[in-house]
């Protein structure tokens, strides 16, 4: 021999567990990870540090999975799909990447579909593609899920329809009005989420109607200087799901009734206007959700600022990491 020319390569070292009965053709894996029998990984695929991908499991080329991820068994990862990190996909999960599929017909390009981080699927739900499922979000088992998924929404069904959020606290019933209290009745409640507050207000009764009183800068703690209504919002769809800057919001169903999710980032509440007497008091950075509208519902939102595009924060990911 001459030199180390004619000593051959090293192997690369395994640092993951792979099933006698399982196939991995990529070199992209990492550590710890664990691949289970008549599982099959292609070559382009990207799988993380610390995954379990359990038996019958198979794995495309243009897949990329994050860290601490657990495919169950019977689940197809296609191309374009993208698991984050700490996500969880339940046993025969369906994916798919091919909105009108046709035998030998390849589109020219397969639409990614994202799992954000923390996010959980229960088994044999089936994901449509090109749409992301958001971050820490519960998948129902059996789900057919056709539209994006906010961050940390509850869906059931088919088509899948959000229920509630994950790790949120119940608003405590507010009790009846009294028949004819004075103005001075107010009521204002704290709650788990930081700085809102969720207020009642006095409802007045005579023989010429009824009427309801709160007061800005002392009960409301801004003066609006904008205010929009919220209307004929059907019952399966999201509002809201936004943080402000630095305005100030205050929400009042006037008519019907809806769901409000205020999040601070540590605790999440969910809040139901159902009468003109309560009213929630929204600060900037919060987290904020509206859902669960009756056809009939008509919500009014009294602002401190005009309306500013560069005061919204629309991404939940963003929005957690500058609190």
């Amino acid at each position: 021999m001459t030199g180390g020319d004619d000593i051959p390569p090293k192997e690369a070292m395994v640092t993951y567990s792979l099933h006698p009965q399982g196939i991995c053709e990529t070199s992209k894996v990492g550590e710890r990870t664990r691949i289970w029998a008549f599982a099959h990984v292609l070559p382009g695929a990207v799988v993380g540090a610390d995954c379990n991908l359990c038996d019958h499991v198979f794995v495309e080329n243009d897949v990329v999975i994050g860290d601490r991820v657990t495919v169950k068994c019977g689940v197809q990862l296609w191309d374009g799909v993208r698991l984050e990190d700490d996500v969880f996909i339940g046993p025969n999960v369906t994916f798919t990447n091919d909105r009108f599929p046709r035998s030998r017909a390849k589109p020219p390009r397969f639409l990614q579909t994202v799992v954000r981080k923390g996010a959980s699927i229960g088994a044999n739900a089936t994901i449509l593609p090109g749409i992301e499922i958001g971050q820490s979000a519960m998948v129902g088992a059996g789900a057919v899920v056709t539209r994006s998924v906010p961050p940390n929404a509850i869906v059931v069904g088919n088509p899948a329809r959000i229920t509630g959020y994950v790790d949120t606290i119940k608003a405590a019933t507010v009790a009846s009005e009294p028949a004819a209290p004075s103005v001075k009745a107010s009521a204002v409640r704290a709650t788990a989420v930081k700085n809102v507050a969720f207020l009642q207000f006095p409802l007045v009764r005579d023989l010429r109607g009824d009427l309801t009183v709160g007061l800005f800068q002392s009960e409301v703690p801004f003066a609006p200087k904008r205010y929009f209504l919220v209307m004929g919002v059907p019952s399966e769809e999201v509002r809201g799901a936004h943080a402000h800057k630095t305005c100030h919001q205050f929400l009042i169903c006037v008519k019907g009734a809806c769901s409000v999710i205020a999040d601070d980032g540590t605790n999440r509440e969910e809040f139901r206007l159902d009468r003109p007497t309560v009213g929630l008091y929204l600060p900037p950075m919060v987290w904020s959700t509206q859902y669960k509208y009756t056809s009939d519902a008509v919500l009014l939102v009294f602002a401190s600022e005009p309306y500013d595009a560069d005061d919204y924060v629309r991404d939940y990911a963003e929005w957690r990491n500058s609190i």
